[in-house]
């Protein structure tokens, strides 16, 4: 830092120290000045130029060190010079002020802190240039933020120094009025009486509505500016657009339908979307195969006789998969156009292409809408190693389509829907080898709980490799190969008939018109939206997998009720989309389910916790039903009954963890589900068990050492 800035912050320094040090700021509240307002009105009358001046420049000064009083002195503006000049005075003191903070900041502290963090601030600053004045006007006319953070925030970006000027004395003014309109009213209280005199209950309605006006003219005024150069029609043909009929899209249309709304729900492909056609319901109806697969072998375990060998059972893989179509079938009905048709949806099959932000074109048709639902979900991503186009590979989309039980299969990927069908396979006879790039398989979740599902796989003969990464498929005559590489960078090479899959998936945002907008999309490739799923658009919504943040049917049909409630009725009242409880399942054997934070991201996010735990192989349910393995694990605020997260792993842990889901949603502790009575004999017992275990961490001590000298003193001793 050079002399120039050293002596800058020293003069800055001295004097915030020495407004603290002095206690000036008790100069600057409305106690003080009420009691002085007769000397100061005195002082007015007699000196005005004077008052102005020494006004101006005690405003601008406690503006530009971000010292506390701006407030008061806008009152006290108001009371002294009136409505018109003391808006005059506070407005260009305030802007001036504000200016000199912001160029305090971008003098001693921008150089740094761009170096410092350059690649994080590149988008921020893209954004200040492009769209700064706008922001930082929004920003003044509706104060999210106090106004000195702005100052200092906005000096360090490129923001031009005039441009923040201007932008601050035009966005500032409108507060500015009420509040000196407020000042001049609260000068004329010098009792009770005065306190409920029109003008002044009139000014207290300014300062509490002023936000809520300011933050709607916003809104309109950015609703101008992006619908600029698209011509609105004077009638809509429906309330509605929504683009994909998946869970999103279906819930959707249903709420819109169900409040009376005309809507079009337009699919491309089958209604259902992936969770009906090849996520959710088909993945469940194999792992029950599967699952039914594996009792068959442990019937022993159970006294049951099933012969001299466990390989008795034969697997008809055929007739596992047709099943599983068999399966679809009977679901389908719950997501049919006729169902939807009934419901008052105007169900359409086609491809939909947005055509600007009031008009979508489907089959040659443009259907004109004062709001559209993007719901078009996501696909498997295909990782781009060589060869893998040539290796006729499978995705959790395609897979249904197998008929022919491999000799030997190759799943890449070791998440949720890869670890699913990993061990669905290996029961059902097929030898499985699992490749993962990771030290462990589903690396979202605890180690702990990894692990149970880990051991669980390789006692059931999956061949896990863990800390590989492929680098190429090749063919060696009939034979397909996989070469890849270990941790130690050691070639290995895996011998495969069929390939599946399953790394992850892309939000589908291509084909559909979505660049005819300039709509933003994410680095994850999901749709850029804000806390009320709209895009930069304000009619124009999106929800589920193309959305994000998680890919889950359940978050889909949540997230479907804020894109239908807040685009037919956010004229009146928006809501922001609530992401604080949301729970997920695996559905390997055994199950894994999640709420709230695990210990992994508790300890990333630096959050204080504690753990309360229970092991399942204890539970009398599970001894019975020969399910005694995993365990249950409760984070919560230290030396509180306060619930952080919950992990389950066991049998049937998507059911038990419901109750927490509960929990954490309506506040309830465990406290709270420790007194609830839970039916014996079952897993949800866990909860209580595992709450009990908390409050015996957690009884008082002095009240338990002294318990059994109250007993004793009871017998009489």
């Amino acid at each position: 830092m050079d002399i120039k800035k050293i002596l800058l912050f020293a003069v800055i320094f001295a004097l915030i120290g020495s407004f603290f040090a002095f206690d000036l700021y008790q100069y600057f509240s409305l106690e003080y000045f009420k009691s002085q307002q007769q000397a100061i009105g005195n002082y007015y009358q007699q000196n005005p130029f004077a008052s102005a001046g020494i006004f101006l420049g005690v405003y601008i000064l406690v503006t530009a060190l971000s010292l506390p009083g701006a407030a008061v002195m806008t009152l006290a503006g108001g009371a002294i010079f009136g409505l018109l000049e003391g808006t005059i005075l506070v407005s260009f003191a305030s802007s001036i002020g504000a200016t000199l903070a912001f160029l305090v900041s971008r003098t001693l502290l921008r150089e740094m802190v761009q170096k410092k963090f350059s690649d994080s601030l590149k988008s921020i600053n893209n954004g200040i240039k492009k769209e700064g004045a706008f922001y930082l006007f929004g920003l003044r006319l509706v104060p999210i933020f106090p106004f000195f953070v702005i100052n200092l925030v906005m000096g360090l970006t490129p923001f031009k120094t005039r441009q923040f000027f201007l932008v601050s004395q035009l966005g500032m003014l409108p507060g500015t009025l009420v509040f000196v309109y407020a000042g001049t009213q609260i000068a004329q209280i010098d009792s009770l009486s005065g306190i409920l005199s029109p003008g002044l209950l009139f000014s207290f309605v300014l300062l509490g509505t002023f936000p809520l006006i300011a933050k709607r003219i916003m809104e309109q005024l950015q609703a101008q500016k992006v619908f600029a150069g698209f011509d609105k029609p004077k009638k809509f043909d429906t309330n509605m657009v929504v683009i994909g009929a998946g869970s999103a899209g279906l819930v959707t249309a249903l709420i819109a339908s169900a409040t009376k709304a005309k809507v079009s729900l337009i699919e491309r492909h089958k209604m259902g979307g992936d969770c009906l056609n090849t996520g959710c319901v088909p993945s469940k109806a194999l792992i029950r195969s599967a699952k039914m697969a594996n009792y068959y072998r442990r019937a022993e375990e159970y006294g049951l006789s099933i012969g001299d060998s466990k390989k008795d059972i034969k697997v008809n893989f055929e007739a596992v998969m047709e099943r599983i179509q068999n399966v679809i079938a009977t679901v389908a009905p719950h997501d049919s156009v006729e169902r939807f048709t009934e419901f008052g949806v105007d169900c359409i099959s086609g491809e939909a292409e947005i055509i600007d932000p009031f008009r979508v074109k489907v089959n040659g048709k443009i259907i004109t809408t004062r709001n559209i639902v993007i719901s078009t979900g996501a696909r498997p991503f295909v990782p781009p190693i060589k060869g893998v186009e040539e290796t006729g590979y499978f995705t959790s989309d395609t897979i249904w389509e197998l008929r022919k039980q491999p000799k030997q299969m190759l799943v890449i990927g070791g998440g949720p829907i890869g670890c699913e069908l990993v061990q669905s396979f290996q029961r059902l006879d097929v030898p499985v080898t699992q490749l993962v790039r990771s030290k462990r398989i589903m690396p979202r979740e605890d180690e702990d709980a990894a692990n149970e599902v880990q051991h669980k796989f390789v006692d059931e003969g999956v061949d896990l490799r863990l800390g590989y990464t492929p680098v190429e498929f090749i063919k060696r005559g009939e034979q397909q190969v996989l070469i890849c590489k270990n941790q130690r960078n050691e070639t290995r090479e895996i011998e495969f008939d069929v390939l599946l899959l399953a790394v992850g998936r892309r939000p589908n945002v291509e084909g559909f018109g979505l660049e005819n907008l300039d709509i933003p999309i994410n680095t994850n490739g999901t749709i850029q939206v804000n806390d009320y799923l709209q895009t930069r658009f304000p009619n124009i919504y999106a929800c589920g997998d193309v959305a994000g943040p998680y890919q889950l049917t359940h978050t889909a049909s949540h997230q479907a009720w804020y894109t239908a409630v807040n685009g037919l009725f956010g004229m009146f009242k928006k809501f922001k989309v609530d992401y604080r409880v949301i729970p997920w399942a695996t559905f390997t054997d055994p199950e894994v389910a999640r709420v709230g934070l695990n210990e992994q991201e508790a300890l990333a996010q630096h959050i204080d916790y504690e753990v309360s735990h229970y092991e399942i192989d204890d539970l009398d349910r599970a001894i019975a039903d020969g399910e005694a393995h995993g365990f249950i694990k409760v984070l919560t605020v230290p030396g509180k009954d306060k619930i952080l997260g919950v992990t389950i792993v066991g049998h049937h842990s998507g059911d038990i963890i419901v109750e927490y889901v509960t929990a954490m949603k309506h506040g309830l502790g465990l406290n709270k589900i420790m007194s609830t009575i839970h039916i014996y004999p079952t897993l949800t017992e866990t909860n209580k068990f595992v709450a009990g275990n908390w409050k015996r961490n957690h009884a008082p001590e002095k009240i338990m050492a002294f318990l059994p000298k109250f007993h004793k003193w009871m017998r009489g001793g």
